[in-house]
């Protein structure tokens, strides 16, 4: 249940970008999630409906070496991580979900973080 107008707007957000955005299995979908506290990144292939790669402040080798999960800078560290994952399973070419989320801040750094990996969107 979408309770307040800013839920509201950024599901209308999410439905439009949704409606053009679609991962395939050569070229998977970055599902981007940011809270208050966290930042969460998937790479998901939608023909199969499978999560292939899941990132995120919370993940232990995270966890450890940041002083704290919000800002830039994490979302940055989380955007290096996630590179290196794809990496592993040889994905290099991705489409880009912001999820409703304004691309600038947290976002944007996870992003520009993927395309200094290496990353095609």
């Amino acid at each position: 249940m979408l309770d307040s107008r800013r839920e509201i707007g950024r599901h209308r957000r999410q439905q439009r970008v949704r409606k053009q955005v679609l991962g395939t299995d050569l070229r998977p979908r970055i599902c981007v999630y940011r809270s208050v506290k966290h930042i969460y990144a998937q790479v998901i292939s939608d023909e199969k409906g499978v999560t292939l790669v899941s990132v995120s402040t919370l993940s232990p080798t995270l966890k450890d070496k940041l002083k704290t999960t919000k800002g830039v800078a994490a979302a940055k560290q989380v955007g290096q991580l996630l590179a290196q994952a794809c990496k592993e399973k040889n994905i290099s070419s991705v489409v880009f979900d912001r999820n409703g989320f304004l691309y600038h801040g947290r976002v944007k750094a996870l992003a520009e973080a993927l395309r200094e990996a290496g990353f095609k969107f």
